[in-house]
């Protein structure tokens, strides 16, 4: 395929037939029907009925991805006729050129451009939830430090407050904090938390910022008093989160929150060469 069908392609899917409504993306059927070379509309609509039963078999609701609509269109006369049109998303899009005619130039060049596109938004998605771990293990570290000064501000000492959090540690997990170590296989010198899931550093950090709360609202004087608050705003989260169907000692460990930092920081450096995320 000529360079020059390739930049014609690319920005008529992306100047001409892309939409917005309301921050999100979609494309109309009709309008990519002629991008993907069908001239009759009857045989595009076989291609998308392949293409929701794609959707089907993976797993996605076809609702989701494929939006009936009606819209209006200029006859010759100068009068209006309603027609049928539907609102695709990226990924209905990217099924529709999958199960397109691959000897047509023009299906050839969409099933790449969508499958690239629709691994940027992976890729992306990945980088975010990576970054939200990121700073919700920064946000504990921060929120944990707070607590040892306020236990060293009421109590005149915080030389136990590593067994305090080890006491919450067991009232989240209803494991002690080795007992967690070994079963996520962390090494002995490596923080617990460096290998927790998002979800549960954040459960810990609200069981945490409500043991500073409360230990500053009822002036608490003892490390007794404090530890015992902790243990029970922890067994607290712990409810909820089994309620919610969640264990926190049944999770798989999470990556080597370090390790994710390094990558983040190589990615960002290289983002500045390369801003394509598919390189990055």
């Amino acid at each position: 395929m000529k360079i020059n069908v390739i930049h014609s392609l690319t920005d008529s899917f992306e100047s001409h037939a892309q939409q917005t409504e309301g921050g999100v993306e979609f494309w109309l059927a009709r309008d990519l029907q002629h991008l993907l070379g069908y001239s009759e509309w009857r045989n595009f609509t076989a291609v998308i009925s392949k293409a929701k039963t794609a959707c089907e078999v993976s797993d996605h609701a076809i609702s989701d991805h494929f939006v009936d609509v009606n819209k209006m269109v200029d006859l010759g006369s100068g009068s209006q006729r309603e027609i049928d049109d539907i609102m695709l998303t990226r990924y209905a899009c990217y099924l529709i050129a999958q199960n397109g005619d691959p000897k047509k130039q023009e299906i050839a060049f969409a099933q790449t451009y969508f499958a690239v596109q629709t691994r940027k938004a992976e890729l992306i998605e990945q980088r975010l939830l990576e970054a939200e771990r990121v700073s919700a293990r920064k946000k504990l570290s921060a929120t944990e430090k707070e607590l040892s000064e306020v236990i060293y501000e009421q109590t005149g000492g915080n030389q136990n407050f590593a067994l305090i959090r080890s006491k919450g540690d067991q009232a989240l997990f209803g494991k002690t904090t080795q007992a967690m170590k070994a079963h996520w296989k962390v090494p002995d010198n490596r923080p617990l938390a460096d290998f927790v899931p998002t979800i549960i550093l954040k459960a810990k950090d609200f069981a945490t910022e409500i043991t500073i709360f409360n230990a500053r609202q009822h002036q608490m004087d003892s490390e007794g008093d404090i530890s015992q608050e902790h243990v029970t705003n922890n067994q607290a989260v712990r409810n909820t989160l089994l309620e919610r169907g969640i264990r926190p000692e049944h999770l798989p460990a999470a990556e080597d929150v370090k390790r994710v930092e390094r990558r983040i920081a190589t990615a960002d450096k290289k983002s500045l060469k390369n801003p394509d995320p598919l390189d990055a």
